[in-house]
């Protein structure tokens, strides 16, 4: 399953919100620097899914607010 992500990087409070089934926005402390902001979505994510940190994969949007993550759920 694919969604996006809207990331809002260094904030003042981390924040999670599900927008449609498959599109989120998520606050995070950490700067957008040495990917410190991906790896917290990362585990934001697979905390939210239920899942281990390995089936989260960063797709597209790296170095973009706006980003694609592969969520590997078993279905």
């Amino acid at each position: 399953m694919y969604i996006k992500v809207r990331v809002y990087p260094k904030s003042k409070k981390e924040e999670f919100k599900k927008l449609k089934v498959n599109k989120f926005e998520i606050r995070v402390k950490e700067k957008a620097e040495r990917n410190m902001a991906n790896t917290r979505v990362v585990d934001i994510l697979a905390e939210y899914f239920k899942i281990g940190r390995g089936k989260v994969k960063l797709v597209a949007g790296h170095q973009s607010p706006s980003k694609m993550f592969s969520i590997g759920i078993d279905e």
